[in-house]
């Protein structure tokens, strides 16, 4: 059973930077999907970036591209994402993901043409202008 585990939320000052971590078990490390997903109130979760951990391929969100960086450490199986130059609009609940390849083309979990079946806990981001 995959386990995700975030952390690094928190409260930041618009243009300001804060590092999300996933540190995720039950899955073999070279073989699974991880992103990073985020939701607010009375919307649609929408995927912002994900990493394929065999090849450390990564895919992002047209609207977070230049700005969040995903990365992953697999000694710890951890996966990171780096978010700079913050803006109001990024203020929501931020989720990681995982997910084995499976195609999808739309509905809650697709992303990049990956279904994301496993979800962590959520981790709370507030940006402040």
């Amino acid at each position: 059973q995959v386990q995700l585990v975030e952390s690094g939320g928190g409260s930041v000052q618009a243009g300001g930077s804060l590092r999300l971590s996933c540190a995720a078990s039950g899955y073999t490390p070279s073989r699974v999907y991880l992103g990073w997903f985020r939701q607010t109130p009375g919307k649609e979760r929408e995927g912002v970036a994900a990493i394929y951990t065999g090849r450390g391929s990564t895919y992002y969100a047209d609207f977070v591209k230049g700005q969040f960086t995903i990365s992953q450490d697999n000694a710890r199986n951890t996966v990171y994402l780096e978010m700079n130059s913050q803006k109001a609009e990024d203020t929501a609940t931020y989720y990681c993901a995982a997910g084995g390849g499976e195609y999808c083309s739309r509905g809650d979990g697709c992303f990049g043409g990956k279904k994301y079946s496993y979800w962590g806990q959520g981790t709370q981001v507030t940006v402040s202008s």
